[in-house]
């Protein structure tokens, strides 16, 4: 991926023109740089700022914040802020003054690597446009054809160094502070103090435990600052996994995958032939914006060719018919998806995203509808066969596998039940050709809900055909029962009502840029209705782990005193609020966890002459992963099942 030095505009967002990507040390020195009177009134500045007006000029970024004080900001060739010296205040006091910690405090933390950032972040979960903690996908090579290389990992990974050991413990210690104050607490000095040792986990090489961090900060900004694409549960997802790493690491644990590795290292494929699927739009909550271009290889492996620079929703959408930066941009992003490549000198990551060097050529191949070839294959596969494989690997064993097979799409044939909200509830059709559909109830959520973005009113238009088949590829969302987040549609071929799209679409739209209008639906006179049928409970939102959900997500959204108060409130139950239920339900792991969690928050530690000490945020921190760990392991294992197709009950007279 190449960069730009091209700064955004004010129609990226509304008037005011988006801060730059900061790298986060250079975010942590500033706030270091602060005497504690000023720190104290960090996080109401850092406020003002986020709202100040921004003036561009030769691509240097002027933030009034107020009399006698002007922050500029010069980003590199990148469009990131990477060193100290590239945010300058005019006031007295510069460069500890609190205006320069304001203002870089407002902006978003850059990726890993800001010099050359890459579009995806080390988050297993894609965030949609404008929503999350970082850019969604760009790309996943798939395990199930992956090379001989990719496939083999050592048998014993090496014990972490001493000062991998120690970054790792002061990691934790950060995040075992954050997770004992909560969200409310966890202001920009907080954040700063992550941020630090987030750096320093970078310096020894602890590629994932400083993603998890990013994520950690990124996630309480959100949450702080109310944003609507926020997500409490993405938040506790990130923080569990960068208290389980960084403990792990720190307890000398020699498990693969805790270190992570950088994935922008590209080896050479020789020739490739690959095939466009879909373009999907990208808008970060890192200040990136572009377009991902999904393909298939003759093999059946994902590739991606990524458009992704600093930018904002009008720089994703422009991006969606720029040329592709690959053999003399004969195509662009537009075309590739509906046509295809014959590449020589190809180099590709471990993930699938193919390079642009300079010695890689591209010719032009004719595109392939969605029945043949190898999307054709894919395709031919029941829908439940290929989310089981996505699913499969465990994201605690092999993270990065786990993340690789759940960004990889997957699809099938469906007809439209009806709607639920801005959702489109579907059921499978049978791979056999007959009308009926089976499996579970699906929902199609939009990827992405910009309103500059064409998903959400996409999929209204959908919701509105009962009776409707198309065939779908999207992603799985691995937080939500049997639920896709909808990337492109296409026509069903043979009978029945489907989508008519125009010739130059190749047969297929894509929901982020493509926008169904109303000569694209068949007529509506003697379309049955399918019904909706029974679709029982929920085994996630009905059953009892909703409990043990609430007081995980409790610890991080309100802190230590706020579960304490919980237990308070609680006594003579048996435990943490919910546990006699969930122990009726069978899951009494759970609940022991669960009042283990709660107990700890209430306990107060005493010295020697028996006065009240601080309570150790080690031993909650522990006690709170230990609810996480086994709650999201118990919840993977009820997603799965919910994606299989019901077996009709057994007669009694075949018994």
């Amino acid at each position: 991926m190449t960069s730009s030095s091209t700064t955004p505009t004010a129609a990226d967002q509304g008037d005011r023109v988006p801060l730059p990507p900061v790298a986060p040390e250079v975010v942590a020195a500033a706030v270091e740089g602060l005497t504690s009177r000023l720190r104290k009134k960090l996080d109401a500045a850092i406020e003002r700022c986020a709202a100040a007006p921004v003036a561009v000029e030769d691509g240097i970024l002027r933030i009034d914040c107020g009399a006698d004080a002007e922050v500029t900001l010069h980003p590199g060739a990148s469009g990131t802020v990477g060193a100290p010296e590239q945010a300058r205040c005019t006031c007295l006091l510069a460069p500890r003054c609190l205006h320069r910690a304001a203002v870089l405090g407002a902006c978003p933390v850059a990726d890993p690597g800001a010099g050359a950032p890459d579009h995806r972040s080390a988050d297993p979960q894609p965030a949609g446009p404008g929503e999350g903690a970082g850019a969604p996908d760009g790309g996943s090579g798939a395990p199930d054809a992956a090379t001989a290389q990719d496939r083999v990992r050592p048998s014993a990974a090496p014990a972490p160094t001493s000062a991998q050991r120690s970054a790792a413990a002061g990691l934790w210690a950060a995040a075992a502070a954050i997770l004992d104050s909560g969200t409310p607490a966890a202001g920009a000095v907080p954040q700063a103090e992550l941020l630090r040792a987030a750096h320093t986990a970078r310096l020894a090489g602890l590629v994932r435990a400083e993603a998890a961090a990013l994520r950690v900060v990124r996630g309480l900004r959100a949450a702080r600052a109310r944003h609507d694409g926020h997500r409490l549960a993405d938040l506790v997802s990130a923080l569990c996994d960068l208290l389980r790493t960084t403990d792990l690491l720190a307890s000398g644990s020699p498990a693969p995958g805790l270190v992570g590795t950088v994935r922008r290292d590209y080896r050479p494929e020789g020739g490739l032939r690959v095939h466009g699927v879909l373009r999907e739009p990208v808008i970060s909550a890192t200040g990136y914006a572009g377009v991902v271009t999904h393909l298939v290889g003759e093999d059946g492996r994902w590739y991606t060719l990524a458009d992704v620079k600093p930018g904002g929703p009008s720089r994703a959408r422009g991006a969606g018919t720029a040329a592709v930066a690959l053999g003399g941009g004969a195509l662009d992003h537009g075309a590739l998806a509906r046509r295809g490549l014959l590449i020589a000198d190809a180099t590709v990551s471990p993930d699938g995203r193919l390079g642009s060097g300079r010695g890689v050529r591209a010719t032009p191949l004719p595109g392939l509808p969605w029945s043949s070839g190898p999307v054709g294959a894919l395709l031919a596969r029941p829908l439940a066969e290929a989310v089981a494989q996505r699913l499969s690997p465990d994201p605690w064993d092999d993270p990065e596998a786990a993340e690789r097979a759940a960004r990889e799409p997957v699809g099938g044939d469906m007809v439209v039940v009806g709607a639920c909200g801005d959702q489109v509830l579907a059921r499978a059709l049978p791979l056999g050709g007959t009308d009926r559909p089976d499996g579970p109830l699906i929902r199609l959520v939009a990827a992405g809900s910009h309103p500059d973005l064409a998903h959400t009113a996409n999929l209204r238009r959908l919701a509105a055909r009962p009776g409707l088949r198309i065939r779908v590829l999207g992603r799985v969302d691995t937080t939500r029962t049997a639920t896709l987040h909808a990337l492109a549609v296409g026509p069903v071929p043979g009978t029945g009502p489907t989508l008519r799209l125009p010739p130059e679409w190749s047969g297929r739209a894509d929901l982020g840029y493509d926008r169904l209008q109303g000569s694209h639906f068949p007529p509506t006179d003697g379309v049955e209705h399918p019904p909706a049928g029974a679709t029982g409970p929920d085994p996630l939102v009905d059953s009892p782990l909703w409990q043990a959900r609430r007081l995980v997500e409790l610890a991080v959204a309100g802190g230590r005193r706020t579960v304490a108060e919980q237990l308070r409130s609680s006594r003579g139950t048996g435990g943490a609020p919910g546990s006699a239920r969930l122990r009726r339900a069978g899951f009494h792991t759970a609940a022991e966890l669960g009042s283990a969690l709660a107990a700890e928050a209430g306990r107060r530690g005493r010295d020697a002459f028996g006065r009240s000490t601080d309570p150790d945020p080690d031993r909650y921190a522990r006690a709170w992963l230990a609810a996480a760990v086994h709650l999201a392991a118990t919840e993977r294992a009820l997603l799965r099942a919910t994606w299989q197709v019901p077996r009709p009950p057994v007669a009694a007279s075949a018994r």
